[in-house]
């Protein structure tokens, strides 16, 4: 995945001449002039149709991405089996979890599942700016506060006794996803054959 050669303005005049990581970031910790500079410069906005893979196994992991637009799920397999382990939408960062914030190969799926706009931040921007503003590090440590808790919450659906129960969990915790995800890919994360959530479905 290569950048665009252009100017920031160019570059972010869908966004108002301004990268939407500028305003997400601040929603966290208020930025320097610096840091927003470097933000326009580095990162970049990137689109993928539904069904397109942003990252493969073997490919090499070099950004996370913000959602503008759509909703991305990320997969491994287990030889034949594919498992969905999360679903994100709108106003998340995304990226391969094992290697997050390394430049190795993926052992992930990254999928689109409807057409997404994003906006990708190289790994090396992530770490020039930990290293050299306090206030990256306050914004990075807010936003592992809600993606640890948002991980906590999949480890505990996934570990729930009882598959209706996992989906009634399931609507409360991501209720915006149900009528824009596949069942199979929700079947697949909650770890239930796509004939016993229908028949769940059909029970609620």
């Amino acid at each position: 995945m290569i950048a665009v050669n252009l100017s920031d303005e160019d570059k972010w005049k869908k966004y108002n001449n301004s990268s939407p990581l500028i305003a997400f970031f601040k929603n966290f910790n208020p930025l320097n002039e610096e840091i927003e500079r470097h933000l326009n410069q580095h990162a970049f906005p990137i689109s993928y149709k539904k069904n397109k893979y942003l990252i493969s196994p073997g490919e090499p992991n070099k950004f996370l991405f913000l959602i503008i637009k759509g909703i991305v799920r990320g997969s491994v397999k287990d030889g034949d089996t594919e498992i969905t382990t999360w679903i994100s939408k709108e106003n998340e960062v995304v990226g391969t979890i094992r290697n997050l914030w390394v430049e190795s190969d993926s052992e992930e799926y990254l999928q689109a599942l409807e057409d997404v706009d994003l906006i990708a931040i190289p790994h090396v921007l992530s770490n020039y700016l930990f290293e050299n503003f306090t206030e990256a590090n306050i914004v990075g440590r807010k936003m592992m506060e809600l993606y640890y808790r948002s991980a906590e919450e999949r480890a505990y659906i996934c570990r729930i006794s009882s598959a209706e129960k996992r989906y009634r969990r399931f609507l409360d915790s991501f209720p915006d996803l149900i009528n824009r995800v596949s069942l199979k890919y929700i079947a697949s994360f909650l770890a239930i054959r796509l004939e016993t959530l229908s028949r769940i479905r059909n029970k609620i």
